[in-house]
């Protein structure tokens, strides 16, 4: 584990810890217990993963937070143990029951909510120390807050979406016919490290047919003159904020006669999407938007995912932008707009960019063109 090369100022962190105990005391929880991972970094500031010894913040509803660490790990923990956080530090070593140090600072509690991507080992460990007290998940609580981005996280998202337009506009450098899917990733992945980001999360190339696969990585395929591509990519900053944005390409004239008109549409709905984006509307509203346009064309059963997800510190958090979800925006979110049209057997094109809901309207990350970029002619 170590502290997060870039961390909020404290005044920021416990700004969060304040609202997201209060968050929790409203939702009928007496505690949350925030193992290691996004919801922690959020809170806390602390960077690092869960392993076989518990690590946990024990966030009480009255505002008292106490983090559960292994005192070998602790030295990690202090750069986020700060005064003006306000964060207690409770240490264990092999062979005592951490989960039972958990417990033990809570009082009486009936309800606490739970990390919603605590191992399995530790869930079972709580589970056993904290006998006839239900457990619920934290993200529902912690979402909340994280879905609605402050100036410095917006900035992060702005940062990274340059980072990753950069690698979009260096293309003609790694795409053409006669490289292998996995040639061009590799390539892709530096350039992700190079322009800006800590590591490439995801890199994917889908050539040709492997285009009409939405979550394609990168294969051996030989990419062939005429083929339409799929460039997916995406990673995190310093801050821990993450790019994401698709883009087009044709390695030469596209060899299907279709490719211009469909991916017309495609534009067009992607477009739609985003000028519908203000504080108000409701997130399937923005979904509708785009799905209207590609049904109209009738290419409807061929757009087979949800138009968007919010990102943050995780690729893919709240909100949703999905049929069903009827949450009102409002300023501060941030999500992809991302519709696909996808042809099994053939080819498939997805544009995707980051936006932000501002006071009156919306804000792009991503500012590559959006036409099909022709390579190689």
């Amino acid at each position: 584990m170590s502290s997060a090369a870039w961390l909020p100022a404290p005044e920021i962190l416990r700004s969060r810890l304040d609202r997201a105990a209060e968050a929790a005391g409203a939702a009928g929880l007496d505690a949350l217990l925030i193992t290691p991972g996004s919801d922690l970094r959020y809170l806390t500031g602390a960077v690092g993963g869960s392993f076989e010894r518990l690590t946990c913040l024990v966030l009480a509803a009255d505002g008292t937070a106490t983090l559960v660490v292994p005192k070998l790990e602790f030295p990690g923990y202090r750069d986020v143990l700060v005064d003006d956080l306000g964060v207690q530090a409770a240490t264990w070593v092999d062979g005592e029951n951490p989960a039972k140090l958990v417990a033990g600072l809570l009082s009486n509690p009936k309800r606490v909510g739970v990390s919603d991507f605590t191992p399995a080992l530790h869930v079972f460990g709580l589970r056993d120390a904290l006998v006839d007290v239900e457990q619920h998940l934290a993200g529902p609580v912690i979402g909340q807050l994280r879905m609605r981005k402050d100036a410095s996280e917006i900035e992060a998202l702005r940062e990274a979406g340059a980072a990753i337009d950069r690698v979009h506009a260096r293309m003609a450098e790694f795409l053409r016919a006669g490289r292998t899917e996995n040639e061009v990733a590799a390539d892709i992945a530096a350039a992700i490290v190079e322009e800006g980001h800590t590591r490439a999360e995801f890199v994917i190339v889908g050539s040709g047919s492997n285009g009409a696969s939405p979550h394609h990585s990168a294969s051996d395929r030989v990419i062939e003159q005429g083929d339409v591509v799929v460039i997916d990519i995406g990673g995190p900053v310093a801050a821990g904020y993450n790019s994401d944005s698709t883009r087009v390409y044709a390695v030469g004239t596209p060899r299907d006669a279709d490719v211009a008109n469909t991916y017309a549409v495609l534009q067009e709905a992607q477009a739609a999407a985003v000028n519908a984006v203000r504080p108000g509307i409701t997130a399937e509203e923005v979904d509708q938007a785009a799905r209207q346009v590609i049904a109209a064309a009738g290419f409807g059963d061929y757009f087979i995912h949800r138009t968007g997800h919010g990102i943050g510190l995780d690729v893919h958090e709240d909100p949703y932008i999905v049929d069903g979800n009827a949450i009102p925006l409002e300023a501060g979110m941030a999500f992809s707009v991302e519709p696909g049209i996808y042809q099994p057997g053939r080819w498939g094109a997805r544009i995707e960019d980051i936006v932000v809901v501002t006071a009156d309207g919306v804000e792009s990350m991503n500012n590559q063109p959006h036409e099909l970029v022709v390579l190689g002619e």
